[in-house]
């Protein structure tokens, strides 16, 4: 990676992982506590009562510890190659920057990102179409979710990002700047691209549900499979076709009823 030495990859990538860990950990132990959803923080939540402060900041801190174990695994190559690239021009004479701060820039796009999700849900929530595991209990909306999620797939809009997030070197290139203040700003556009490639899917954790911590590994594997692999960008698409097919379905079944 750029002449990253293999001690500096070592312990940037655990580095990564361990925050990815800590992420999923913290799922697992909410998970943990939904069969006590009657008396447990989240069963609070999922009532059908007007949240206050603390049910927001407790839905915006789950939904930001998803969004890093979701979508960190697949920021791993653009962070080493960065952190090469930040090598070989701290050799040259410019001022490093540290890595973290790519990653933090990085993870602050994707912290705004759970702030519009909690607020989704909350609004979710006041018009009573999620059920008490936070799925929603409406196919007609499962079926919006899906058709627009399978329609973005196949925009020119997705195509660009992910063009971005499989191209690190060219996004490097193009974005490059200097000093912690830069590196903060190349991690944040990069979470641009990034949410502008996924959105849409994260629209469908309201519909596999929003703790189904089987239906969240699921579309981190499928980021991250259609942002590293040479086969993501068509696989992408054809999935994109399995989800209008799948939102088709859905939205004749609802209106069959």
């Amino acid at each position: 990676m750029a002449g990253l030495p293999q001690r500096d990859t070592i312990a940037i990538v655990s580095g990564l992982i361990g925050v990815i860990v800590l992420a999923w950990a913290y799922l697992f132990h909410l998970e943990s506590e939904m069969p006590e959803i009657e008396t447990s923080g989240v069963g609070r939540v999922m009532q059908f009562h007007p949240w206050n402060g603390t049910d927001f900041a407790f839905m915006f801190l789950m939904w930001s510890a998803m969004m890093i174990g979701m979508m960190l695994p697949s920021a791993i190559p653009m962070t080493l190659l960065y952190a090469g690239m930040a090598r070989k021009a701290n050799r040259q004479g410019t001022p490093i920057a540290p890595t973290s701060a790519f990653v933090f820039g990085y993870l602050v796009m994707w912290g705004l990102f759970s702030i519009a999700a909690t607020l989704a849900q909350f609004g979710l929530h006041q018009a009573a179409l999620l059920s008490p595991m936070m799925m929603t209990n409406s196919q007609t909306l499962g079926a919006g979710l899906f058709l627009v999620a399978g329609l973005y797939q196949l925009t020119p809009w997705k195509n660009v990002c992910l063009e971005h997030c499989r191209s690190p070197t060219s996004f490097i290139a193009h974005h490059w700047r200097t000093g912690s203040t830069g590196a903060f700003r190349m991690g944040l556009e990069h979470g641009v691209y990034c949410l502008g490639c996924c959105w849409a899917l994260m629209g469908l954790l309201f519909f596999g549900g929003v703790m189904n911590l089987l239906w969240i590994a699921g579309l981190t594997i499928f980021v991250f499979l259609e942002k590293v692999f040479p086969f993501g960008a068509w696989g992408g698409r054809l999935a994109g076709v399995g989800m209008l097919v799948v939102g088709g379905i859905l939205l004749m079944t609802s209106l069959t009823h």
